[in-house]
C-alpha cells in the first residue's frame, strides 16, 4: 500500500530525477565526442542517435539503482535528503521497475541497431557503478572512487565502439582522462561534504585520512591528469589546438589544487569541484573542433 500511494504521488519530474539526468548529459558528451574521434568525418546519424540513447538509458538506470541502495543514506545528507527515493515520493519497487525497463529498453536498442560489443560493454559499465561501487566499494574503502571511477569513465570508449565495433587504444586513452579526472573532482566535494559522509559511515578520503591528506591527492592526481592530456597530442591523436586547449585547461584544475592546500579560501572545495566539470566538458569539446580542424592526416 505504501509503495502504491508513493507511485501515484510521483511525477515524471522523480522519474527524471532518479536517472541523474546532468550527470548523465556529461557522460552522452564524452560519448558522442567519442564517436566523432572515432572517424574521420560525421557520424551515422542512426548511431549517433541510437546509440547515444541506449547508452543513456542504461546510464540512467544505474543512477535509478544508486538512489534505490543509497536511499537510508541519502534522508541523511543535506545534499540528497530530497531524493524521491529518499523523501519516499517514489516507493522501492516502483525504482526498481522503472531501472529495470529504462536499462532493458537501453540493451536492446544497442544489442539490435548497434552491437553487441558496446551493449556488454554498457551492462558492464552499469553493473561495475550500480552495484560493484554503490553496493560494496563505497562502504569499503577510501579508495572507493579511484576504483569505481573507472565505471564511470567508459563513455567515451562505447562512443567509439558504437561507431567502430571494436576497441581501440585512443579510445582507451580517453577512458584513461576521465579516470584520472574523477578522483580529484569527487574528492573536492567530499571535502566540502565530510562531516555528512562521516556522520552516514562512508569513508570517503577526506573521512579516514584527513582533509589535508586529501587536499594532497587532489594535487597529485591533478598533476598526473594533467599529463595522461597531452598523451593525445604526443599519440597523433589531436592536434595543436587540442594542446592549446590542454595546458591552458589544466593549469585552471592545478591552480584550483594548489588553492586546496593554501587554505586560504573556504569556498576552493565547491569551486574547484564546479571547475572540474567545467574543465572536463571543455576538454572534450575543444578536442572535437581540434578533430575536424587539425584531422590527424594533415599533422
Amino acid at each position: 500500500m505504501a509503495d502504491s500511494y508513493q507511485a501515484d504521488a510521483a511525477t515524471w519530474r522523480d522519474y527524471k530525477e532518479l536517472t541523474k539526468p546532468n550527470v548523465v548529459l556529461l557522460m552522452i558528451l564524452t560519448s558522442a565526442i567519442g564517436m566523432f574521434m572515432a572517424v574521420p568525418g560525421m557520424v551515422p546519424l542512426d548511431v549517433l542517435i541510437l546509440g547515444n540513447l541506449g547508452i543513456a538509458l542504461c546510464a540512467g538506470a544505474a543512477a535509478a539503482v544508486n538512489h534505490l541502495v543509497d536511499q537510508r543514506v541519502d534522508q541523511r545528507m543535506a545534499r540528497t535528503h530530497k531524493r524521491p527515493v529518499a523523501q519516499g515520493r517514489v516507493g522501492t519497487v516502483q525504482a526498481a521497475v522503472f531501472a529495470l525497463v529504462i536499462g532493458g529498453i537501453g540493451m536492446t536498442i544497442l544489442l539490435v541497431w548497434i552491437n553487441p560489443l558496446t551493449a556488454w560493454l554498457t551492462l558492464a559499465s552499469l553493473v561495475g557503478y550500480a552495484f560493484i561501487y554503490t553496493m560494496f566499494l563505497k562502504r569499503a574503502t577510501p579508495q572507493n572512487i579511484v576504483i569505481g571511477g573507472l565505471a564511470g569513465a567508459a563513455p567515451p570508449l562505447l562512443g567509439w565502439t558504437a561507431v567502430t565495433g571494436e576497441i581501440h587504444g585512443h579510445a582507451l586513452l580517453l577512458v584513461l582522462i576521465i579516470f584520472a579526472w574523477t578522483p580529484p573532482h569527487f574528492w573536492a566535494l567530499a571535502i566540502h561534504r565530510r562531516e555528512e559522509y562521516a556522520a552516514v559511515d562512508i569513508p570517503m578520503l577526506p573521512v579516514t585520512h584527513g582533509v589535508a591528506f586529501t587536499k594532497l591527492h587532489i594535487l597529485l592526481y591533478t598533476v598526473i591528469m594533467f599529463l595522461i592530456t597531452l598523451l593525445p597530442f604526443a599519440t597523433r591523436m589531436s592536434g595543436p589546438l587540442y594542446l592549446l586547449g590542454a595546458v591552458v585547461l589544466g593549469v585552471g584544475f592545478i591552480y584550483w589544487a594548489v588553492e586546496l592546500i593554501r587554505d586560504k579560501n573556504k569556498n576552493a572545495p565547491m569551486e574547484t569541484f564546479k571547475y572540474s566539470i567545467i574543465y572536463l566538458m571543455a576538454l572534450f569539446v575543444v578536442m572535437l573542433v581540434d578533430h575536424y580542424l587539425f584531422p590527424v592526416s594533415t599533422l
